[in-house]
C-alpha cells in the first residue's frame, strides 16, 4: 500500500549563477515528483542565458498546483549552490512556513572593489527568514574525491532527499536522474550521490 502524502504542496528554490547546472536539476526534480505522482509546476525565470549570473528557478508540486512561482514567504526549502544567491532568494522564507536553506559553501569571485559576506554572515542575514540554515561545503567535497565540483547541485539534492527535507525518495532521484543525466556523465554523478549520502 501506498504511503499518504501528509502535505498539499512543497515549495522549492533553486538559486546560483549560470553554468551550475540548475536547469538540469530541475528537470530531475521534475521528472522524480511525476514519478512519484505528483502534480507539478515549474518557472524557470532569470539568468539562464548569461553564464556566471544569477539564476533562480522556482519548483512546486503536490496534490494538485496551479501557480509554478512560490509566493513571497513561501518556500519550504530554498537550494542555493552558490552562498550568496541565498540572499537574493531570502524574501522566499518565513519562519512561519518553517523554510530550510541549503547552501553550497561556495562564493563566486567578485568584479571590481567590491567586498564578498563571509559565508558566516551569510547564515546570521538568513536568521530572518528561516530557524534552519545548513551549509554544505560540496564543492571542497567533490574536488577532493571525484577531481571536479561540476555535480555540486546533485550532491545538495541527494543530502535533501537523504535527510528528509523533501519529500522525494532517494530511490525516485536516482531514477529520475538516470533518465536525465548522459550515460557518459552518469558515473561521477553516482559517486557523487555516494558522497552525499555519507555526509554527515
Amino acid at each position: 500500500m501506498k504511503k499518504q502524502k501528509k502535505f498539499k504542496d512543497f515549495n522549492i528554490v533553486v538559486t546560483g549563477i549560470g553554468g551550475q547546472g540548475l536547469i538540469t536539476l530541475l528537470k530531475i526534480i521534475s521528472e522524480t515528483a511525476l514519478a512519484e505522482d505528483y502534480d507539478l509546476a515549474a518557472s524557470e525565470l532569470h539568468g539562464l542565458s548569461q553564464r556566471g549570473g544569477s539564476v533562480e528557478v522556482h519548483f512546486r508540486f503536490g496534490k494538485k498546483v496551479y501557480s509554478p512561482l512560490v509566493k513571497q514567504g513561501g518556500a519550504n526549502l530554498i537550494i542555493s549552490l552558490e552562498a550568496q544567491e541565498a540572499l537574493r532568494a531570502c524574501r522566499y522564507g518565513s519562519k512561519e512556513a518553517k523554510t530550510i536553506f541549503i547552501l553550497n559553501n561556495f562564493l563566486s569571485p567578485i568584479l571590481g572593489n567590491k567586498k564578498r559576506p563571509s559565508t558566516k554572515n551569510i547564515l546570521k542575514d538568513l536568521q530572518k527568514f528561516s530557524q534552519r540554515a545548513i551549509l554544505l561545503p560540496a564543492n571542497q567535497i567533490l574536488k577532493e574525491k571525484i577531481g571536479t565540483s561540476v555535480t555540486a547541485g546533485i550532491f545538495l539534492l541527494f543530502y535533501a532527499s537523504f535527510k528528509n527535507l523533501i519529500p522525494l525518495r532517494p530511490n525516485s532521484v536516482l531514477g529520475a536522474m538516470k533518465k536525465v543525466i548522459p550515460e557518459k556523465y552518469l558515473e561521477i554523478n553516482l559517486k557523487t550521490l555516494e558522497l552525499a549520502k555519507k555526509y554527515e
